[in-house]
Order: C-alpha cells, then structure tokens, then sequence
C-alpha cells in the first residue's frame, strides 16, 4: 500500500512537472525514465541487509549506481503502463478501504418502545429504553447483540431491532435535527447576519436552538419566539440531534416530577380539573413551536404531539412526551416553562383542547420540521409526516 502511494505521489509529480516547464515528448521521456529507475532502487530490497535498496544513502565517489538491465532496454511505454496499473491499484484499495468504514451509529426499528439490558442476555436487568426513531452509537457486538449509548443511557440491544450503517444514516437523516448549544456566558440573537444588526434576545451559556441553515463560516440561522434569527457560528457548538434513549432512573424520576407538577397545580387552583395543566402545556409548547401561525399551524403541533402519545412508540403522556430527552428543542431550553407561566393565546389553548380530544388535520403524523426539509403535509411554515 505504502509502495503504491509513493510511486502515485512520484507520477503525478513527473506529469505535473513535465506540464509546467513545457518539456518535449524526448525530454520528458527521460525523466520518466529516470524516474522508474528511482521507483526501482526504492521496491528492490538490499540483498545483504534485506533493507529497502539503495534510495537515501550515499554514492561512493566515482562510482555508478548499476541499473537493472530491464530498464536499459527500450520499453519505456510498457514501464510507463506498468506504473500507472499500480497507481489505480493503490486508487481502488483506498476506495475499498473508505468503504469497508463502519459507521458506528446505531436506530432503533421498532414500533413501540426497545428494551435495553445490562448484558446481552433477554433475562439480563433492563437498564432502559429506546423508543421509535432514538439513536446512538455503537461500543460493542456480539452474538446478534449491540452494546449502545443512547444520552445518559449504555446496554445491551438485540440486533434484530436495530438499524446499521447505511440504513441508520437514512433514519437519522429522516428523524434529526441540527442543534446550537450556546457556548458563552450570554450570546446576542440577532435580526441578520451582522453585528451590526439588531438583536432579538441574550442567550445563556448551555442554552438550545434549532438550525434553520449555516449562513456561512461566521453565522448561524435559528428559529428563535417564531422568527429567524442569527447566531455567530464562533460561540456555539453545532451538533446533529436525534432522539436518545431513556435509563429507567430517568423514567422513575421525571414520572415523579410529572406527577408532583400535577399535584401542586392542582393543589394551588383548587377545583381544577386534572388534565388541565397538561391542556396549558400543550398550548405553551404550542404557541413556542408556531406561535406565528393560524389556527391550522396550531393545531398540527398539537395533533403531533397526541398522536405520539396515542402511538405507543413514546411516552404515553403529554409531559412525557415534550420533555422526553431530545424531541422538542422549546422543552429543553426552557422556553415552554416560561410561556407556560405567561399569557398564552387563546388560539393556542384552543388548538390544544381540540388535540387532545382527537381532532387532527395531519393523520397520525408524528413529526415536524420546517418547509423544505422533507416530504409530507404542508401547513403553515412546517412540513408534517
């Protein structure tokens, strides 16, 4: 391999060369030549020491380096075509090489939820799951079963539910998102690409924001309270999101803060009906998510938030689902915890009320992303599927 690389590097060197200085076919044969003469002494092992030739070591003086005899004779062409065999040789190797590359990311392909335990054993302990569409990255294989770290989550899966290579790039490709995550005490939003341009908001260090595009080498574009705003590229980290997994720790803990969330709304309005803190939830996730839209934006939030609850592929609430690790940017960043304890519209509210009753106007989609992104139900600035 490393032979066909140096005589690669030595070809195009003697072409490009040969090009420049505008040789004659006569002089720039004899330079080739005297290049196989040279590609020669570097593959013939030295006979008394079994080195590599005698490239890089010094001529006595007066004496002529011998040249093999089958380079004396006239075949220059043949010797020519013979070098550029082991240039596409050395080409096709890396090909194969760069081919045989695995990619170490790693989907889940089930309908509802995967288990996933402390060893490669179905009666092994369960340490967690893996919903529809979660991903993460490969530690180890054996015997059909996949070590992965989903988040805060490490197992054992079993390969039969699981995506690899290619087809895993694909779902990812599908089901992700491009992320910012602030990386400076506070950093501006800005209205346009320019730090001269006005500014929307100050983040916090550690806070999210979805990707609309990379500008270029200094700016970002996000989606920032329903608008496009701009982040220097230099102050945050960009990162390709996908759903992760979930330890059953966290599971026990979030369903404890879920149902303590509940119980003190309910405790501190009195006759409130229970359900309806997760009606307000659902408006504030709502209103951060297509604030800027009519009505039917409102409602297909809404309806892909309760068709993913009714699917039994996520979690089987409305809190479960918004704040379950990576699906709803809004969550994460705190921004729904804010709305939610702000003035939500009346639109939003009501959009929420008729998801959770059953009303849709995207079938049983379970996702959104902005227009353009992928094929489905446009409503709106968004594309549902």
């Amino acid at each position: 391999m490393l032979s066909g690389l140096v005589i690669s590097l030595i070809m195009m060197m003697a072409v490009g060369m040969t090009a420049v200085a505008g040789e004659s076919k006569t002089s720039s044969q004899d330079y080739l030549d005297s290049l196989n003469v040279g590609v020669e002494a570097l593959l013939t092992p030295d006979e008394s020491n079994g080195a590599m030739g005698k490239a890089g070591t010094e001529e006595k003086e007066g004496e002529e380096e011998a040249v093999p005899g089958n380079l004396l004779a006239d075949n220059s062409a043949s010797r020519v075509q013979v070098t550029e065999s082991m240039v596409t040789e050395s080409i096709e190797s890396g090909k194969q090489q760069e081919k045989e590359k695995k990619s170490d990311l790693v989907m889940a392909d089930v309908q509802n939820a995967l288990n996933v335990r402390a060893k490669a054993d179905e009666d092994s302990e369960k340490v967690g799951v893996l919903y529809k569409d979660c991903g993460g990255r490969i530690l180890e294989r054996k015997d059909g079963w996949t070590k992965l770290r989903s988040g805060d989550l490490v197992g054992w899966a079993k390969d039969e539910y699981l995506l690899f290579d290619e087809e895993a790039e694909s779902m990812a490709d599908e089901v992700g998102n491009l992320i910012v995550t602030i990386d400076t005490d506070t950093l501006r939003i800005r209205k346009e690409p320019s730090t001269e341009a006005g500014v929307f908001a100050l983040m916090a260090q550690d806070d999210e924001l979805d990707v609309i595009e990379v500008v270029d080498d200094d700016w970002i574009s996000v989606k920032y309270d329903n608008e496009i705003g701009y982040v220097s590229a230099e102050f945050v980290d960009l990162d390709f999101h996908i759903d992760e997994g979930e330890t059953i720790a966290s599971i026990k803990a979030r369903e404890k803060a879920e149902a303590e969330a509940k119980a003190k709304l309910t405790a501190n309005q009195g006759a409130v009906a229970v359900g309806a803190d997760d009606t307000r939830l659902l408006a504030a996730l709502i209103y951060c998510e297509a604030g800027n839209q009519g009505y039917e934006g409102h409602l297909a939030v809404g309806a892909t938030v309760m068709n993913r609850v009714r699917s039994g592929a996520y979690p089987n609430t409305i809190y479960s689902v918004i704040y379950a690790s990576g699906q709803f940017t809004p969550a994460l960043n705190g921004k729904v915890a804010r709305v939610y304890g702000g003035n939500i519209p009346e639109s939003c509210m009501t959009a929420a009320r008729e998801a959770i009753n059953g009303a849709t106007n995207i079938g049983t989609a379970t996702h959104f992303r902005r227009v353009g992104a992928h094929d489905g139900i446009v409503i709106g600035d968004h594309v549902f599927w």
